[in-house]
């Protein structure tokens, strides 16, 4: 198998991994049925979120009407429920204005109506509503410095929830009488139903001193106003015992494993055997690159733990620790540290993307990685080493026209990594 063949094969693996978790194929078996008395009210946000509000227009019963936020670039057309697109990662004033016209949206509802909530990553930072007393600009520097510091994504979230108005819960008892139903495409490692989007319409186990130790760990500087915010803790979201919740119910539509598995049943037509290592894979983006180039060294020098030809899978969600200024994206600095450790080992060929299309905050989903990847790169003068430390794992691939640009894909279960060797 060339390069050519060998790229195409892993891009097929990506393409088989999204359409598996894609709204359209995913949604419509979890829609309940319509109230029989009472409206049905549509809300939601994240990536995928004017994916599944389309899905839910094009499946459903009867009226209703709504309103869903997702990333700019990333909505599609409704009839009835409208979208609006505001920033991500960090928030933006549409973000915030969203959210608060969608609590205003869920007042004054009845126990005869339905709430239908379509929940996908990204939905945390798109949801933007900070806790009274606490400014967007806040929010935005507390956002920034804790996607540059390297804390998981539980983490961040945790932190995001106990400065917000509308997270970790709270949403949902803005809901309240109505009966509400949460369909989520999961991004999270482990699928926690409460961590994903920050949870705005599950019940929140964490608590404010939680939030303060993560700050702390991170040296994450805090203003005096929200410092004492959290110490007070008298903003603590709803927990699991909360009556108030009892009648609602949740379900995960997608996840990383499907994606995963779609993937491996692709690899096995093709006549390649699949190994899913895990869906749940956390930590340094670069670390966990080097980690997998050292089971796909063991395969290739020794047919161990695994016999060639093979394709290695895994998904989570990988975090960097920016040091440097380059552009980056954790999937190019995976590759690019995976790249530098493979060392130009024949047979060994990589693909890491991120399932939404949009690697961190550049235009690519990710990038590819053949054996001869570290060689084309010496003859334009590029050091693998020296743009890694400088988080620059985009500009290294994009140099060398390895980028895979698929565009948003509306939906997002997280990273997708393939590696095959031959």
């Amino acid at each position: 198998m060339n390069n050519q063949s060998a790229q195409q094969f892993l891009l097929n693996l990506y393409t088989a991994a999204i359409d598996s978790v894609s709204a359209e194929k995913c949604l419509p078996a979890f829609l309940p049925a319509p109230p029989a008395a009472g409206r049905t009210l549509v809300i939601g946000a994240g990536k995928g979120a004017a994916a599944m509000a389309r899905v839910v227009e094009e499946h459903w019963q009867g009226p209703l009407s709504g309103m869903v936020v997702t990333r700019y670039g990333h909505g599609v057309d409704c009839r009835h429920i409208e979208v609006i697109e505001a920033a991500h990662p960090v928030p933006d004033a549409a973000g915030a204005g969203a959210a608060a016209r969608m609590l205003d949206m869920v007042q004054g509802l009845t126990e005869q109506d339905l709430v239908l909530c379509l929940i996908s990553g990204g939905g945390s930072a798109l949801l933007a509503l900070p806790a009274a007393g606490i400014t967007l600009q806040q929010k935005q520097s507390i956002n920034k410095a804790l996607l540059k510091c390297g804390a998981t994504i539980t983490e961040i979230n945790c932190v995001r929830k106990h400065l917000s108005a509308i997270k970790g819960g709270r949403l949902a008892l803005a809901c309240a009488p109505a009966r509400l139903v949460t369909l989520m495409i999961s991004d999270v490692p482990g699928d926690d139903p409460s961590v994903i989007a920050s949870g705005p319409t599950l019940p929140d186990p964490s608590t404010s001193a939680q939030a303060l130790a993560i700050c702390r760990k991170y040296a994450i500087e805090l203003p005096e106003t929200i410092l004492h915010f959290l110490q007070a803790g008298t903003h603590e979201t709803p927990k699991p015992d909360d009556a108030r919740l009892v009648r609602n119910e949740h379900h995960i539509v997608a996840t990383p494993q499907q994606a995963l598995e779609a993937a491996a049943a692709c690899a096995h037509a093709a006549g390649i055997t699949p190994y899913i290592l895990s869906d749940c894979i956390e930590g340094e983006a670069r670390d966990i690159g080097s980690m997998h180039a050292a089971i796909a060294l063991q395969i290739a020098k020794r047919n161990q733990p695994f016999a060639r030809p093979c394709v290695l899978l895994s998904g989570g969600e990988t975090t960097v620790t920016v040091k440097g200024n380059g552009r980056g994206g954790r999937n190019a600095e995976f590759l690019l540290s995976l790249t530098l450790a493979l060392n130009g080992q024949p047979g060994i060929h990589a693909l890491a993307c991120d399932t939404d299309g949009i690697d961190g905050s550049e235009n690519n989903a990710g990038a590819l990685t053949s054996p001869d990847t570290l060689a084309r790169a010496g003859s334009q003068g590029l050091s693998g080493r020296v743009m890694l430390d400088n988080n620059d794992g985009y500009g290294f691939f994009h140099a060398l026209g390895n980028l895979v640009v698929s565009g948003p894909t509306r939906t997002n279960v997280n990273d997708f990594r393939a590696i095959l060797v031959i």
